[in-house]
């Protein structure tokens, strides 16, 4: 068995959602789609799958498990997975801006995009459990050196490389080492913006906290962390 990685998950849930929060009938048209879509295996690249994988009763059996594991559901749940629970509570916190991200991980698949076996020293446990467009920006970054200049362009007007949201300074809480690290965020995520050409006012400097608070469940701006923080 295959565990679902998080954005599988976003799209068996994008299809539950539309569907009035009720599970799919493998011999729908939706089902029959999203089987095709995810036996390629894209967030799975470089892993063995076996044929049944994601199959239609597969995609039956999970959107079940997601309607009936809503807190609005009456009866008794099917046992779903560990991630279940968190990508319920996302939809239900932000319907249109999981729909919408549903929507850029499909057009990222039929992109082409794939997910790697293991994460990279930036993409951290998260990548693994699903995060295709996380990916993608990391990615960006990387290739076009964004995330170098960001820093650069900051130390050069005279700031401090240090978080924008909490004010935290690698350098000086670890001397030497923290010296200049920093992480880098896009502001507007990309199920948002789509294919887009980055600029260095779109990037914000976080420390590895606020950075995964950005990301954690539905996707909020630094400007919202800090509200939580001055709270």
């Amino acid at each position: 068995m295959v565990d679902w990685v998080y954005d599988e998950l976003v799209l068996a849930a994008d299809l539950v959602s539309r569907s009035g929060w009720t599970g799919v009938r493998a011999s729908s048209a939706e089902a029959q789609a999203l089987s095709t879509l995810l036996r390629r295996g894209q967030l799975h690249d470089g892993e063995e799958l076996p044929g049944n994988f994601r199959s239609t009763s597969s995609i039956q059996r999970k959107t079940y498990d997601i309607a009936t594991a809503d807190e609005a559901y009456v009866g008794r749940p099917t046992r779903g997975g560990r991630l279940d629970a968190l990508v319920i509570a996302a939809f239900r916190a932000d319907t249109a801006g999981m729909q919408a991200r549903a929507a850029a991980v499909r057009a990222a698949l039929d992109a082409g995009e794939t997910l790697p076996v293991e994460p990279d020293e930036a993409d951290e446990v998260s990548a693994r459990e699903g995060g295709i467009l996380e990916h993608i920006a990391r990615r960006r970054e990387r290739d076009r050196g964004i995330r170098s200049r960001k820093i650069r362009s900051v130390a050069a007007a005279g700031g401090d490389i240090a978080c924008e949201v909490c004010g935290f300074d690698f350098g000086r809480f670890y001397g030497e080492r923290g010296d200049g690290y920093i992480e880098v965020h896009h502001v507007r995520p990309l199920h948002v913006s789509g294919e887009t050409e980055t600029r260095l006012d779109d990037l914000a400097l976080l420390c590895a906290n606020c950075h995964r608070m950005c990301h954690r469940g539905t996707w909020i701006s630094p400007s919202q962390v800090a509200a939580i923080v001055r709270k």
